[in-house]
């Protein structure tokens, strides 16, 4: 019998008339990373908001170290030893990220804030991540999200933590960042810090954790050691049945180039990119963190400037100077951003907002839009999509992270665009919303759309595209067809820049 340090039971919790969680339970022992496993709407986050003191339960006790455990507040959680990592970041983007450490755990004398006390573990913490971006004096909003996100851990390093919650830590992180928290986790193992690692990627948990809870519906369905289980079985008590398919293959045919891109450039990147994706064509865009992808499809889609080069959609004059994303809404172009909560959506507006904002002139009169026809056109892409609502007027923040994600792809596909860029478009997802999205996108191949994908998770790339590129420090390699990579050529391009399949 595993020693136990927290002890989750009977916790239950309702919004209104929607019952969140419903008796979970849950225990983690001393020095052990817990996997805890199930799909976006399942209970995770309200379950760990409740252990970080966000928000009360209704029912149910909680136990830490042997004592009742009632959080008031997360301060008074961080205080108690809980360290909690969102899967959607809570950082002050003004501040540094040393600013960012040291609130809510600042010291004073004489009205004036002592920073020199925590400076050492400060620096400690960031040495421990290795990333290059990280430094004290850096603004968080310059920083890209996978230093961001390392920002948010960094935060638990320099609190004497019992329990450290991370909530999709891996979600922006490149293979080697990945490799770092890995490492960082057996530091803290080491000590005897216990961890309840939240992921999507199965294989990640089979790796790092070793115990697993899976819940369903707000229910506890599963729990035991990972290494007597297998990822089928998880997959299964995750989603209530059997799934047999991860990568659906949606038949499609490739016909006439859609999309030309011609030597395009920006500052600080790309520095060179080229290529052209036909009618029906899935193409990936790989390479590490910072290597210039994001960049590429923000370019095309008129969000950064575009220094040189020129960019040509079929049956469009090409454009070689000034874009702006009206401009390739125009072309039917659509874009969807890797930065879902600040980019992506308008949290506060409702999901029937989300759906219809960059296409409400096809939904208005002289200037005006009724609420009616807006409506209607979400139920649609609810009912198309399988996207979890009460009602298309709630605010989208009252989603999970999955059902989001769907909104923002149903907003792509109101505006009826041939060209879809959708960069890390399953990042939070869960596996059933992951082979959802990736049926979504074989379809798209299907009507002779044209898409490019940006994702760090390859076996994804591998598992949907047509054909694969590389991107190492700004510059994009030729394109192959998909069956002539692996992970080993894609990751061995990505690190050294030399072109090579298998």
């Amino acid at each position: 019998m595993p020693d136990i340090i927290l002890s989750m039971t009977g916790i239950s919790k309702s919004f209104g008339g929607v019952k969140a969680l419903r008796g979970v339970n849950l225990e983690v022992a001393h020095g052990e990373v817990h996997a805890l496993i199930g799909e976006n709407g399942a209970g995770k986050s309200t379950l760990m908001k409740i252990l970080s003191g966000a928000i009360k339960a209704d029912n149910g006790e909680m136990f830490l170290d042997g004592e009742p455990y009632r959080p008031r507040d997360p301060l008074q959680a961080r205080q108690t030893g809980i360290s909690m990592v969102y899967q959607e970041l809570n950082l002050a983007m003004h501040l540094t990220v040393e600013e960012n450490l040291m609130l809510g755990i600042e010291k004073s004398q004489f009205g004036l804030i002592r920073r020199n006390m925590y400076r050492d573990r400060i620096r400690e913490a960031l040495d421990t991540l290795q990333h290059p971006d990280l430094t004290p004096n850096a603004r968080v909003m310059d920083l890209s999200p996978a230093a961001r996100q390392l920002v948010e851990i960094a935060r638990g390093l320099i609190t004497d933590t019992k329990v450290y919650v991370l909530d999709e830590p891996t979600s922006s992180l490149s293979k080697m960042d990945t490799e770092h928290l890995f490492g960082v986790i057996n530091t803290l193992k080491s000590r005897n810090v216990s961890i309840i690692y939240i992921s999507h990627f199965l294989e990640e948990i089979k790796y790092v954790a070793d115990r697993f809870t899976v819940l369903r519906d707000g229910e506890t369905v599963g729990h035991g050691d990972v290494r007597d289980t297998t990822t089928e079985k998880i997959i299964e008590l995750m989603v209530g049945r059997p799934l047999t398919d991860m990568f659906p293959r949606i038949p499609h045919e490739i016909g006439e180039e859609l999309i030309s891109v011609s030597n395009i450039s920006s500052k600080p990147l790309p520095e060179q990119v080229t290529f052209t994706v036909r009618r029906g064509e899935i193409l990936g865009i790989a390479g590490l963190v910072g290597a210039g992808r994001t960049e590429t499809l923000r370019i095309l889609y008129g969000l950064n400037e575009l220094s040189s080069g020129e960019i040509k959609i079929s049956g469009y004059s090409g454009i070689t100077g000034k874009i702006t994303p009206p401009v390739m809404i125009g072309r039917k172009v659509a874009y969807l951003s890797e930065d879902r909560k600040n980019e992506g959506l308008a949290l506060e507006c409702t999901i029937a907002v989300n759906i219809t904002l960059s296409s409400l002139k096809k939904h208005g009169t002289w200037g005006f839009v009724s609420d009616r026809t807006l409506n209607e056109t979400s139920h649609r892409w609810v009912d198309t999509l399988a996207i979890k609502v009460d009602s298309v007027t709630n605010k989208v923040e009252s989603l999970s992270g999955g059902n989001q994600q769907k909104v923002a792809l149903a907003r792509l596909l109101e505006e009826e665009a041939d060209v879809f860029l959708l960069d890390e478009p399953t990042r939070g997802v869960d596996v059933g919303s992951k082979v959802e999205i990736f049926r979504l996108i074989g379809e798209l191949a299907s009507q002779g759309k044209a898409l490019i994908i940006v994702s760090s998770y390859l076996p994804e790339l591998l598992g949907i595209c047509d054909t694969i590129a590389v991107m190492h420090r700004g510059i994009l390699g030729s394109k192959q067809p998909v069956e002539q990579w692996d992970e080993f050529s894609i990751m061995n391009e990505a690190t050294s820049g030399i072109e090579g399949t298998v």
